[in-house]
């Protein structure tokens, strides 16, 4: 008995107590072998048919009341004859259903992802479509939802099959031209615009990337900065609840701290860093020394500055974070406001004269007069003023315009694939003009194999292993 040919099975739920718990069958055996534990469902049930029936031991005695349906092939998500026992999430009773299936040498237990991996190979789905079904078991927040149920839908599926087909047809059109020449003549002309154009696809595809990642595992953001600077109130009041220490001592954080929080549907984890400065106590350096690691790793770092901080100071805490991009905010802003109202003076107009730093680096080193920049945000922790505007600029920065379920969930994996396309899609455009047609239509035909680990027109069985042991079992 092949793989393909076993019947396999496996729990579709998760292995906890719960008012349902499914068991999943399928293979050419599936029917016969559910009904075993379904005596009372008739020999030739209707596919799509639930039937209330009782699910029974091998000595014929009841074990529970449940649902029987059965999904013929090819009308089932495999492809194969699939059965499904819809019974009590008891655990235990689960336990002693997949015992009695298992009794059966036909079925075996099934691997991680084997269930879409059959559909897959059936032909029910394509490979981008396989990976959204584990992309939406994984989801954790609002936009990898819908996200990876857009790439369930077939989303992606149909960007890549928009650069696929077309790219399957010029390479068709060179190959007519090299093995006959006579009757494909013209059939190459303007190869070189068609290579360009499909070229710029691929490069567009694999730019998402950096999107994708920030939808299935969340952005990372860091506040940093001088110690005292309102840091931890903040993150108390972005996060929602008390889980920094904060103290008028400086240097309360000796230690990176972090959150989940979902904004506009993204998952987003917060860190609240131990405050920067010279002269640290031994603990609170170590603290120091790991901000310094994690603003390196971070997708976005947030200074909270004082409000006294100088121009010339903001820009050497700006360049602490060193490649990681910077958002610049004033911190503690409930202190400023109090003492504007004491001298007499309007928030607006003297925020407005206050100097501010630039965004990156310190402009004024070179000599030169720098022009003036928008004040940075001002926030206050204690009283949550500026708070709903700082939610929205940390969004801003992080995905720009449009909405994150819109995404389409290009992997790093989808990202190398696109990238060796686009690769021998640019070697193939120089082929167009300085090559032989024989060069053109190799390198065109590279292209297609890489494109087809996405599609999974051109996959192997080691990358499938690869891709569907990230699957949980059932699915």
């Amino acid at each position: 008995m092949t793989p393909e040919s076993a019947t396999i099975v496996a729990l579709a739920t998760a292995p906890a107590a719960g008012a349902v718990g499914i068991l999943r069958l399928s293979g050419p055996a599936a029917l016969e072998v559910g009904r075993g534990l379904a005596p009372g469902v008739p020999a030739s049930p209707t596919p799509r048919h639930a039937y209330l029936t009782s699910f029974v031991d091998a000595a014929g005695a009841v074990l529970d009341e449940g649902l029987f349906l059965y999904f013929q092939a090819p009308r089932s998500f495999t492809g194969e004859d699939v059965v499904e026992l819809h019974a009590h999430g008891s655990p235990r009773l689960l336990r002693l259903l997949l015992a009695r299936v298992l009794e059966d040498e036909r079925v075996r237990p099934a691997l991680p992802g084997e269930f879409t991996r059959r559909a897959f190979l059936h032909g029910r789905i394509d490979l981008t479509r396989a990976e959204a079904v584990a992309d939406l078991v994984a989801a954790d927040s609002e936009a990898a939802v819908r996200a990876a149920a857009a790439g369930l839908s077939g989303a992606l599926s149909e960007r890549i099959r928009a650069l696929e087909t077309p790219l399957r047809e010029l390479h068709a059109d060179l190959e007519g031209v090299l093995n006959f020449p006579d009757e494909a003549e013209g059939a190459d002309a303007e190869a070189g615009s068609r290579v360009a154009a499909l070229r710029s696809v691929a490069e567009a595809l694999r730019a998402e990337v950096g999107r994708g990642r920030l939808v299935r595992q969340g952005a990372r953001v860091a506040l940093y900065g001088p110690v005292n600077a309102g840091k931890s109130t903040l993150f108390n009041r972005l996060v929602g609840e008390a889980r920094a220490l904060v103290d008028d001592e400086p240097g309360t954080t000796r230690d990176a701290l972090e959150a989940r929080v979902e904004w506009d549907g993204l998952g987003v984890t917060l860190y609240d860093t131990a405050g920067l400065r010279e002269a640290p106590g031994r603990v609170e350096a170590l603290g120091i020394a790991r901000t310094k690691e994690l603003l390196a790793a971070v997708d976005l770092a947030v200074l909270v500055l004082p409000p006294e901080t100088s121009r010339n100071e903001a820009a050497s805490w700006t360049r602490e974070a060193g490649d990681t991009p910077v958002l610049v905010v004033t911190g503690k802003c409930d202190v400023l406001t109090g003492a504007l109202k004491e001298h007499g003076f309007e928030n607006d107009s003297v925020n407005a004269a206050r100097p501010v730093p630039p965004p990156h680096g310190d402009a004024a080193s070179d000599g030169r007069t720098a022009p003036p920049s928008p004040a940075p945000p001002r926030v206050s922790g204690l009283t949550g003023e500026g708070v709903d505007a700082l939610r929205t600029s940390v969004l801003a920065r992080l995905w720009g315009g449009g909405t994150p379920s819109a995404v389409a969930l290009v992997s790093e994996r989808h990202a190398d694939a696109l990238r060796r396309t686009a690769e021998a899609l640019g070697r193939a455009e120089e082929a167009s003009r300085v090559s032989t047609l024989e060069v053109l239509s190799g390198e065109v035909g590279l292209a297609l194999e890489a494109l087809g680990e996405v599609s999974g027109t051109s996959v192997s069985d080691a990358l499938l292993d690869t891709l569907f042991q990230r699957f949980c079992i059932g699915k």
